[in-house]
């Protein structure tokens, strides 16, 4: 009695394994490369956020017609040149998971970053008679 086995010989198995490899060698640069452009995406989302809020908080002030502080969310915004100071920007907005700020300098340095200090928002405080400025450097994210 013949009994046909079933089954991949190793030949087969070892093929299959070494095209795997192959295809996984040229696909692996690809999707590193997507994380980095999500993370300087982020960042770049998140300047966006600090440019509305700011804004909304000068709307808010001029409103209201008051220079001191106003509250957005709950909190209290301290306002400089009539747009929130570096301690407070951080507090209108909702969600800034994924970055540490940095309270004295106004920067929102992105978590994970390969280098952090190249993957940032920087927030600068409104000069008399202008608008903040915010600068981002997602060069390294």
């Amino acid at each position: 009695m013949d009994k046909a086995e079933k089954g991949f010989t190793l030949i087969e198995l070892v093929a299959v394994i070494t095209i795997l490899g192959i295809l996984a060698a040229f696909a692996y640069p690809r999707f590193a490369g997507l994380s980095i452009k999500a993370r300087a995406s982020t960042v770049n989302a998140l300047a966006g956020s600090l440019r509305s809020a700011s804004l909304l908080a000068h709307s808010l002030a001029l409103v209201q017609g008051i220079a001191g502080p106003i509250t957005m969310e709950g909190n209290s915004i301290t306002l400089v040149n009539g747009y929130p100071d570096l301690a407070t920007i951080d507090d209108t907005l909702l969600n800034t998971t994924g970055f540490t700020f940095d309270p004295g300098t106004g920067i929102f340095t992105k978590d994970g970053a390969t280098s952090p200090a190249n993957c940032s928002v920087d927030y600068n405080e409104a000069a008399a008679g202008g608008t903040p400025v915010i600068v981002v450097d997602d060069i390294n994210c």
